[in-house]
């Protein structure tokens, strides 16, 4: 039986679990978090099951890992489960780990699909902007309250802005690390929101009437990401939303990544 491992989000990850989960493979996925690990599993109590060392879980044909690995842990995961086949289905923005499981799989040899999520068409009326920092470079020529969504690790980027700590509301994950971060770079109170997605096109708009913004920064990360409640959000609302575009990537769709992986079943 071929060993497949997924490098997965919360959203494509499932799917593909899903879709793949009666095929005659063994299935490995590495999430970085505990809270990844309940969004894949169908019951959470399955989440709160050891199975082994490391935060691991098995059901059925699938072994779920929980925790961070830098590439020279996801090279050993690799040669120890002797993994015949890598999908990297991780957040579109997460390029230093889509670079280490590339790096990982060249020096194992272990043939890489990098998972594309769907293409987000672009909209009149928005800002985009390249990259976070070009955001930051774009808000600090304005005035208003502006709504960050873009996630924790970023946030010191937007310590640039005059008159940050007064201007800027942060909606972080509501774990130790994003909050710590936040209060860090001194958003708190009622400057910090932190909340577990996914987010309503209503939550947005209360969301952005809680907070008085004038701007919403967000990340193209499509259906997916709730890109789309937000921009209906901030439409509706009268919001200026600002995306941050998804890097420029060569990879496999959802369907051919399904065929990638049945076809190796069968050799």
């Amino acid at each position: 039986m071929k060993h497949i491992l997924i490098f997965a989000g919360t959203t494509e990850g499932k799917e593909l679990m899903e879709k793949i989960k009666h095929f005659p493979v063994e299935v490995f996925v590495s999430v970085a978090t505990e809270y990844g690990k309940e969004c894949l599993l169908k019951e959470p109590e399955e989440a709160r099951a050891p199975y082994a060392k490391h935060g691991e879980v098995q059901a059925g044909n699938l072994n779920i890992i929980a925790g961070r690995m830098k590439e020279v842990e996801m090279k050993n995961y690799i040669r120890r489960q002797e993994i015949d086949l890598v999908v990297d289905a991780t957040h579109p923005f997460a390029r230093e780990v889509t670079k280490n499981i590339k790096e990982a799989c060249r020096e194992t040899g272990v043939p890489y699909i990098r998972l594309l999520r769907k293409p987000v068409q672009k909209e009149e009326g928005l800002i985009y902007v390249s990259s976070i920092e070009e955001g930051v470079e774009f808000l600090e020529k304005t005035e208003g309250n502006i709504l960050i969504t873009t996630g924790s690790k970023e946030l010191a980027a937007y310590a640039e802005l005059t008159d940050y700590r007064n201007r800027c509301y942060a909606r972080v994950l509501s774990t130790k690390e994003s909050v710590e971060e936040s209060v860090r770079l001194g958003l708190e109170g009622d400057h910090l929101i932190a909340m577990q997605g996914p987010y309503s096109e209503e939550m947005n708009i209360a969301t952005i009437h809680h907070v008085k913004a004038s701007w919403l920064i967000t990340k193209e990360s499509g259906s997916a990401g709730g890109f789309e409640d937000k921009a209906r959000a901030a439409a509706k609302t009268g919001t200026v939303l600002v995306v941050v575009e998804r890097p420029k990537e060569e990879g496999c769709t959802f369907e051919e990544t399904v065929e990638r992986i049945h076809a190796c079943s069968l050799q």
